[in-house]
């Protein structure tokens, strides 16, 4: 499984690369066919609350799946979008296995 981090307008730090490449490798459990997954993070203007976006693509054989999360943090937003993919994962295996 490849890993790409992708930090718009901003250099994100080796400590949150790492959490994300930690979190990012759990949906192995769930989809062992991943071939690649892209994280994107992008600080949304105005700077407000709520302005930190993480988006991750995740390619599958057959298909890409696309999460985005908009929260306080990067970490948070990373949280969140890891699990929702974890459940998008988990319908398309249901799916795939029912063919």
């Amino acid at each position: 499984m490849e890993i790409k981090i992708q930090s718009i307008h901003f250099d994100a730090t080796e400590k949150l690369q790492a959490f994300i490449e930690k979190k990012v490798a759990k949906l192995e459990k769930s989809f062992e066919d991943i071939q690649k997954v892209e994280v994107q993070l992008k600080v949304v203007k105005p700077a407000t609350a709520q302005n930190k976006e993480a988006s991750i693509t995740v390619t599958v054989p057959g298909t890409t799946l696309f999460v985005e999360k908009t929260t306080d943090t990067f970490e948070e937003s990373i949280d969140l979008g890891v699990d929702s993919m974890r459940v998008q994962l988990q319908k398309y295996k249901e799916k795939t296995r029912n063919y």
